[in-house]
């Protein structure tokens, strides 16, 4: 077992790597410069922090939130892992402890925000303590132009040459324009290794609705999940508000959370939101990457998300433990006018603004799909897959109909009126309604009038929506929000290509069953857990997930087991942990208490070495005296039989030359601890 693979089972408690992930800590380890972009809850911070305790000298990563940097110390030293921070939060005691560790040489890994290269004693710091790699976390905050934009992620590239060391970045969502320009910012065009891991989460389960009394759909989908931690986004801070006060008044325990709040009521709410479990939190974007809560159980959009990227990444705050999670997505024909205003009346050069508008537009087909969503979410970013089984279009494929001609009607009344009129009006006209306002401008008189009778209005405006949504028609800023053809409706009206629909959906909602996380059985058992977890992690002062996350817990509650060995074998229960919490789990799952191992044995917990100790040890007793029990008394100490278990010596001479045995030893117990070795 390689260095890496023995650190990931002894220091984080797992068996093997996550898919890629080991390709990616062997070039880290190796010292090349490394772009990894990773699925949110594929391991990206193991990537940097097993090679960073594998190095020699100090691990710098760059991180963008204090929440997020503190979650990942707090963990690390959770697993017995020496780490700090040095950020604006920090306590006068606490900067002086990471400076002592550091000059202690006992700090591997050392977290910063970005903000702190700006200070001009910042590179000689990190030369004294010996920086040997930097890893950069959430790397897309480079891109000038992403939502995430972080300006002082433009001063790492300069620190890299300054430092002369190799720098690992990691991101979750980066599309091909967004990795062009980390390799440019961060790498000074110099390409690095690139790991590209896939995009796929698998565990979550994609959904989207149109909206129809929306606030009723969030509660909706909060009853089906009730007691489960859970994120809504809003688009304003007034909505956050408004769904937070709705959901209480519904019995759930929900807060809100904007960026109009005061700073230490915003800590408050993440403090909860870590400690608590069941707790909803109502957010603006403001509420994103300082999240690093693992068993988020869903995500929902009040409102339709920026952009793919943005939307991926906030659903991505799901299920980072990989258990079945759920997302719901609300949109309509508002929230596509609100998106294409924001961009149109930004400061952004019109190639950004466009390039935008392709992001929004990526966003809108996946909500207007008419197959399998993550086919369609995978394909943005340049990914094959098959139907997933997992979204709301597999478990129930929409009614299409061949919806050209409609286009075609909507796309006369929109040109025969000059582009001065939005969906309302449209409408009416289409539908042969002579209201005063299409009577005031004479349009009861346009060819168009009255032919769309066809079809409802709420049909009429499911096929505005979907035309929005396939760019074939914008709102216009200029014109209040008036709706104008686009170049790409042009084939459409000419006769030159037809369009796809899906019928309307409203009237016709189903709640998508929720996904147990154990089966009934185990249910009770797995309730104990967490109420055990809860307790210790109050008494501790932590978040509930530092001391096992949920994937953890479950995995108890099915395997069930016995003893700290069969607990060691649990993913997520490390040497540290099993040694913190082991026996406190194991007398809920047997209602006994487990006597306690001696620390030696400890240390073997969960191998085969284990099993070759018990067997020294026991002949290290019955053979004390002899094999007649006359001879004078002699033993080996436990930490002896703890090398002689590792060390698996195969002949006499190898047994004699182990720390603590020697001559007399070896030969009182050699031909049966040889044996024992053996399994005989």
């Amino acid at each position: 077992m390689s260095e890496p693979e023995a650190l990931l089972h002894s220091i984080f408690g797992f068996s093997g790597f996550r898919p890629g992930q080991a390709e990616i800590v062997q070039a880290v380890l190796a010292g090349r410069n490394t772009l990894a972009i990773m699925p949110t809850g594929g391991g990206k911070s193991l990537c940097f922090q097993l090679p960073a305790l594998c190095r020699e000298g100090v691990t710098v990563v760059i991180s963008p939130l204090i929440a997020l940097m503190r979650d990942q110390v707090r963990a690390l030293r959770a697993a017995g892992v020496e780490a700090g921070a040095l950020t604006s939060g920090n306590t006068q005691e606490e900067t002086e402890d990471v400076f002592q560790a550091l000059d202690e040489g006992r700090l591997k890994l050392l977290y910063m925000a970005p903000e702190r290269l700006a200070s001009a004693a910042t590179l000689p710091m990190l030369r004294r303590i010996g920086t040997r790699l930097i890893a950069v976390d959430e790397a897309h905050c480079v891109s000038q132009w992403g939502h995430d934009f972080r300006p002082d992620y433009l001063r790492i590239g300069e620190l890299r040459r300054s430092l002369d060391v190799p720098l690992a970045a990691f991101t979750a969502t980066a599309d091909e324009e967004t990795r062009a320009e980390i390799v440019a910012r961060l790498f000074n065009g110099a390409p690095p290794e690139v790991f590209l891991r896939g995009f796929d989460r698998p565990n979550l389960r994609l959904a989207f609705e149109v909206k129809d009394q929306p606030r009723r759909q969030i509660l909706d989908f909060a009853a089906a999940r009730r007691g489960q931690s859970g994120i809504v986004y809003a688009a304003t801070r007034a909505k956050t508000e408004t769904l937070a006060a709705a959901l209480t008044e519904a019995g759930h325990s929900a807060c809100f959370y904007h960026g109009g709040m005061e700073a230490d009521e915003r800590r408050r709410v993440e403090v909860r939101f870590q400690q608590e479990d069941g707790l909803i939190v109502v957010a603006t974007i403001a509420f994103g990457m300082g999240i690093d809560k693992p068993d988020i159980r869903w995500v929902a959009h009040a409102d339709l998300p920026k952009s793919i990227e943005a939307y991926y990444q906030e659903i991505g705050r799901a299920g980072r433990d990989s258990a079945p999670s759920d997302t719901m997505t609300l949109y309509g024909p508002e929230d596509i006018r609100l998106r294409r205003a924001q961009i149109d009346e930004g400061l952004a050069p019109p190639d950004r603004k466009a390039a935008d508008h392709a992001r929004l537009n990526a966003l809108l087909g996946l909500a207007e799909a008419t197959g399998c969503r993550r086919q369609v979410l995978l394909g943005y970013f340049g990914e094959a897959s098959d139907p997933c089984g997992n979204c709301d279009l597999c478990e129930r494929p929409p009614a299409l109909f061949d919806g050209t001609e409609a286009v075609r009607k909507a796309l006369s009344a929109i040109l025969r009126t000059g582009e001065w009129f939005g969906t309302g009006h449209l409408i009416d006209i289409l539908t042969g309604n002579s209201t005063e306002k299409v009577r005031e401008r004479k349009h009861d008189g346009l060819p168009t009038f009255g032919v769309g009778r066809d079809l409802t209005k709420p049909a009429w405006t499911a096929v505005f929506r979907q035309m929005m949504g396939r760019d074939l028609v914008r709102p216009d800023p200029e014109r209040h929000g008036a709706l104008r053809m686009t170049d790409a409706a042009l084939p459409v009206l000419r006769g030159e290509a037809g369009v796809t629909l899906r019928r309307d959906t409203v009237s016709d909602r189903l709640k998508p069953v929720v996904r147990a996380l154990v089966a009934d059985e185990d249910a009770p058992l797995l309730s104990a857990l967490k109420a055990k977890r809860r307790a210790l992690a109050e008494e501790a002062g932590v978040p509930a997930y530092i001391v096992f996350p949920d994937r953890t817990l479950i995995e108890m509650a099915e395997r069930r087991p016995t003893t700290l060995d069969e607990m060691a074998r649990i993913s997520g229960v490390g040497a540290k942990k099993l040694e913190s919490f082991g026996l406190a789990f194991l007398s809920v799952i047997t209602g006994a208490e487990t006597p306690a191992l001696h620390p030696q044995r400890m240390r073997l917990a969960g191998r085969e070495e284990g099993e070759i100790f018990d067997r020294l040890a026991e002949l290290n007793i019955r053979l004390s005296r002899g094999e007649d029990g006359t001879e004078r008394p002699l033993s080996c100490t436990q930490t002896t039989l703890r090398k002689i278990a590792e060390a698996r010596p195969s002949s006499l001479a190898d047994l004699e030359r182990i720390s603590g045995v020697g001559p007399q030893k070896a030969e009182r117990f050699g031909a049966a601890f040889l044996a024992a070795i053996d399994g005989d």
